[in-house]
């Protein structure tokens, strides 16, 4: 069902309004930082829309993907480590890249040997006894790398490139994991889907949590290089206007993009197997290489807007990286704004994200007023924990958010408009 005339446009007025509350009673330098995240976080939820409301794939891995991008970023981005280039740690780690790489074929041959007249059962055999072999050749290549470059470089560092290339390679390693991923998971129903993605997300957090010698693990890395000149150049809120300046380019350009693409006769493809898989596969379409198409693309978009988000913060460090803010949320933005409807998706990143924002100064406020009111009116002596307990009050009032907007418009406050065919 679509919205009715004008609503689009009373969301977006209303929602502007809420924006400038928070500048007025905020401030400038805070109201610009939300804008900026909320932006970068609004890419990534395109990303997601493309996955659940284009082709309904439950990816609740996002945060695996994000926290990969970022990375990439900061290998592209960041400066030089003179350290580790004057060293032997480039040589052991190329020699450990073609370790890999020759694992990789070797096991890619093994599970392509029934065509040589192999039988399957033993083509299966054989694909799992390389593959081990394979990886614990490689595990102990890369334990022996990483204690020399930890013991004479710290870590790799970066290669001092601009911020943006740095997007970029993440958006095509997201895509690259993306990929890898669909070829195991997109045959599975959609709960095991869900726990496959979760759990792949996780191998990764963990996996850059203790790499130091490739991210500097829980030392963490920054500074991060902007694309845009930075606070001590410009100011707080002109450094963040500008950043701002470039995510809205982005936002625009994905959304024009994904737009084309919908109503195009290979989004009518897209639509089709969604709302009738057996139908579409009745028709001859191929129903998991169109899903792998966007699925790796929506893993494509989720890293660009990933490493845009990384290098605003302007740290990494992998612990920071939670499901409940790298996921559940960004959930939240597709489900509330509505999936399949890209506008919907930009309207639900920027509400969301307010309202996960302000929500903790605003209890805190409450919560101050209710200490002094209570103690001049009952003698209440306040808990000395308030700042913690407003902190909590996020999740909380997302929730209460999560079940008023299902409760009036299950479909999303902005659903996806139906398609009319002449």
């Amino acid at each position: 069902m679509s919205p009715p005339a004008g609503r689009e446009a009373l969301l977006f007025a209303g929602l502007g309004v809420l924006i400038l509350l928070v500048f007025l009673w905020l401030g400038a330098p805070f109201g610009m930082r939300m804008l900026v995240e909320a932006s970068c976080l609004a890419i990534v939820a395109l990303g997601l829309t493309i996955q659940w409301g284009y082709a309904g794939l439950f990816n609740v891995g996002v945060m695996g993907f994000i926290a990969l991008a970022a990375y990439a970023t900061v290998l592209v981005s960041f400066p030089v480590n003179d350290a580790f280039w004057a060293s032997e740690g480039p040589a052991q780690l190329g020699w450990t890249i073609l370790l890999l790489a020759l694992g990789i074929g070797a096991t890619f041959a093994a599970s392509r040997s029934d065509r040589l007249g192999l039988p399957r059962r033993l083509r299966t055999v054989l694909t799992v006894i390389v593959g081990v072999v394979a990886l614990v050749v490689v595990e102990g290549a890369i334990g022996d790398t990483a204690a020399l470059i930890e013991s004479e470089a710290g870590f790799i560092g970066g290669f001092g490139l601009p911020a943006w290339l740095g997007w970029l390679f993440g958006g095509v390693l997201a895509g690259m994991l993306g990929w890898a991923m669909g070829r195991v998971t997109l045959g599975l129903r959609a709960d095991y889907m869900a726990i496959a993605t979760l759990g792949i997300a996780e191998i990764v957090k963990a996996y850059l949590k203790n790499a130091d010698w490739l991210t500097r693990g829980t030392l963490t890395v920054s500074p991060l290089p902007w694309p845009v000149p930075t606070a001590a150049d410009l100011g707080f809120v002109a450094a963040r206007a500008a950043y701002l300046s470039v995510t809205a380019v982005m936002i625009v350009v994905i959304y024009v993009l994904l737009q084309r693409a919908w109503a195009s006769p290979w989004g009518r493809m897209m639509r089709a197997i969604r709302d009738n898989e057996t139908a579409a596969a009745a028709m001859g379409k191929d129903i998991n290489r169109r899903r792998l198409e966007m699925f790796v693309l929506g893993n494509v978009i989720i890293g660009i807007g990933g490493g845009a988000f990384i290098t605003f913060t302007g740290i990494f460090d992998p612990a920071s990286f939670l499901p409940l803010n790298h996921t559940f949320l960004i959930w939240v933005m597709v489900i509330l704004g509505g999936a399949g409807n890209n506008l919907g998706t930009i309207f639900g990143a920027l509400f969301v994200y307010l309202i996960w924002t302000i929500s903790e100064p605003a209890a805190l406020f409450l919560f101050e007023q209710a200490a002094v009111w209570g103690d001049r009116l009952f003698g209440w002596e306040a808990p000395a924990d308030l700042a913690t307990r407003a902190l909590q009050m996020r999740v909380f009032v997302i929730g209460l958010t999560i079940t008023l907007v299902l409760r009036y418009a299950p479909q999303g406050l902005i659903p996806e408009r139906p398609v009319r065919y002449e």
